[in-house]
């Protein structure tokens, strides 16, 4: 009766035999609890900080994050400390006023916890900080996107310093400190770059409703390249009305003497810049923006001038190249270039409806607002006159330009779409120009002729001015006339003026354009059956093939924006008379 007992206690204990070899080949693994604390805290538009308990006794922490109700994924992994405490870690590059969930797991040789609870934190507005800019900015620095910062007086970023603007930051220049201004000099940096949906804007501090051109002065970048004017001092139009180099005040800035075609400023890309232009001094009033011989080093993309006293965009020699560029409602000139520039500039859009109502005391009116205006060498340093080199031979391609269609608003000899004088040279391609009551065109002096091989005809194979492809609508007179004037062969130039009205050239294009207007009423796409759809020159060849190289190409149509391509002015151009 005994026998089957003896039996079942050995069976037993060779299975507890063979658990127990089994377990010297697979150990039991430690239980690792999962952290303790957790904590989220934002710390910024773009950041939050995470917080938790960590332990010396942890080798590291997985930390993962989710947006919303969405999926998580690893963000990083954080060593454990060394001894037992808080871990943290700020986690930036987040979009503002956004909600994210967080947890951690703890890791210990193979072993890993289970996750911890989740804890959500949501990040901050752009600008619910502030603070004021005053003297110069002299070692590196970071504006960022949860302040809102206030230019007052004349900020100089200095040789050797680099500012960075965080994607979605707002800079305003004080009102109330005449002509406040950034200046970001030679051998300075500036790296702007913001997003469709974040772009950086410098705007007056004046509250919507209440702005006017010329509230502030603008932002200015000087570099370290080539310009034709030699042997004298250059200096930017407005600067040296204070003695000396205070920090702060506004004293002379110089751009010439440069040696470096290839010079580095840093790189703008979505940025705003509104209602600036004041002048301080008579008749030298700052621009939006200004690019003093600034080189090709550095990169511009997607940028916006809005309701500016003087110039939108002015080019004072230099190399650099430009894309992407929108002006809206200039009280001077859209864009100006001279001094030797030979940047490419490809896609630009200039919109001219009315002169608005500025500043008092801010600077003058404009007696020559145009399109583009180009000139090559004028005035001291030029050491042959109008001819005198580096000629000012841009290639300026795929641009819409949309005057006032009215004389009494474009001054006393404005109202020109593309005015090319003093020696200019430059290749002007797949435009598109109307409503400019004194001419869509202007080929004005004897040697701006000259750098088109004084014919009629410009031979691209050797020539340094010509204007092809180009769509005229809603102008009186293809080219301007007068004394000095010149005229292309329309036909051999594929220079067409075309019957088409403005609004239905576009694809939305309002018929009346006022306070109320905004840019969601303007889409530049060619509207179906539109001649700015085709018409373009698609092939580059000779001079103008090798100034274009690589950075501008050929297209099919006219204007600046493809049919059927990415509506690229949209989500980040504003529009608003005040």
């Amino acid at each position: 009766m005994r026998f089957p007992a003896l039996r079942l206690t050995s069976a037993a204990a060779l299975a507890l035999l063979a658990l127990a070899s089994c377990g010297d080949d697979d150990p039991v693994s430690p239980s690792v609890d999962p952290p303790l604390g957790l904590q989220v805290v934002a710390i910024g538009s773009g950041a939050l900080r995470v917080s938790f308990n960590g332990r010396a006794a942890d080798d590291s922490y997985t930390l993962e994050r989710a947006e919303g109700a969405g999926t998580f994924a690893a963000v990083t992994t954080i060593d454990a400390p060394a001894a037992d405490g808080v871990v943290s870690y700020d986690d930036t590059g987040l979009t503002p006023e956004t909600a994210y969930r967080y947890r951690v797991q703890a890791r210990r040789g193979s072993s890993s916890s289970t996750y911890s609870a989740e804890q959500t934190g949501t990040t901050l507005a752009p600008g619910v900080f502030a603070k004021t800019i005053t003297g110069d900015i002299t070692t590196n620095t970071t504006f960022h996107r949860d302040t809102t910062y206030t230019i007052s007086g004349f900020v100089h970023v200095a040789n050797g310093a680099t500012l960075t603007i965080e994607a979605g930051t707002t800079i305003k220049g004080d009102y109330n400190t005449l002509g406040s201004s950034l200046f970001v000099l030679r051998g300075a940096k500036i790296n702007a770059v913001g997003t469709a949906s974040l772009p950086i804007v410098f705007t007056s501090s004046q509250p919507v409703g209440q702005r006017r051109p010329g509230d502030w002065g603008g932002l200015i970048i000087v570099g370290n390249a080539v310009i034709n004017r030699t042997g004298v001092d250059v200096e930017i139009e407005g600067t040296n009305t204070a003695a000396g180099n205070t920090p702060g005040t506004n004293y002379r800035v110089l751009y010439s003497g440069g040696t470096t075609p290839t010079d580095n400023s840093g790189e703008l890309r979505y940025v705003r810049v509104e209602y600036a232009g004041y002048a301080p001094s008579v008749n030298n009033e700052l621009n939006s923006f200004s690019f003093a011989a600034v080189g090709s080093g550095t990169r511009l993309s997607y940028l916006q001038a809005l309701a500016g006293l003087d110039d939108s965009f002015e080019f004072w020699g230099g190399s650099v190249d430009a894309s992407y560029l929108v002006s809206y409602e200039a009280g001077d000139d859209h864009y100006d270039m001279s001094e030797g520039f030979n940047g490419r500039l490809q896609h630009l859009i200039a919109l001219q409806t009315t002169r608005l109502t500025q500043r008092t005391g801010s600077g003058s009116p404009s007696s020559d607002p145009q399109g583009i205006e180009n000139d090559g060498c004028e005035g001291a340093g030029c050491t042959n006159g109008r001819n005198t080199t580096p000629y000012t031979t841009p290639v300026v391609a795929n641009f819409t330009l949309i005057g006032t269609n009215d004389a009494a608003t474009s001054g006393s000899s404005g109202g020109v779409g593309v005015l090319l004088r003093r020696g200019t040279g430059g290749y002007y391609v797949n435009g598109l120009v109307s409503r400019w009551p004194r001419g869509a065109i202007s080929v004005r002096d004897n040697e701006t002729y000259l750098r088109a091989g004084g014919v009629a005809t410009p031979d691209l194979a050797t020539a340094d001015l010509a204007v092809r492809n180009v769509l005229i609508a809603e102008s009186a007179l293809a080219f301007q006339t007068g004394a000095g004037q010149n005229a292309f062969d329309m036909a051999a130039n594929a220079i067409i003026q075309d019957a088409a009205s403005t609004t239905a050239i576009f694809t939305a294009f309002p018929a009346a354009i006022g306070t109320s207007t905004t840019a969601a009423a303007f889409d530049w796409t060619p509207a179906a059956g539109s001649p700015a759809a085709t018409g373009g020159l698609t092939a580059f060849t000779g001079k103008l093939q090798a100034a274009a190289g690589t950075a501008v190409t050929a297209t099919a149509y006219r204007g600046a924006a493809a049919p059927g391509g990415p509506k690229w002015w949209q989500g980040w151009t504003v529009y608003a008379q005040q």
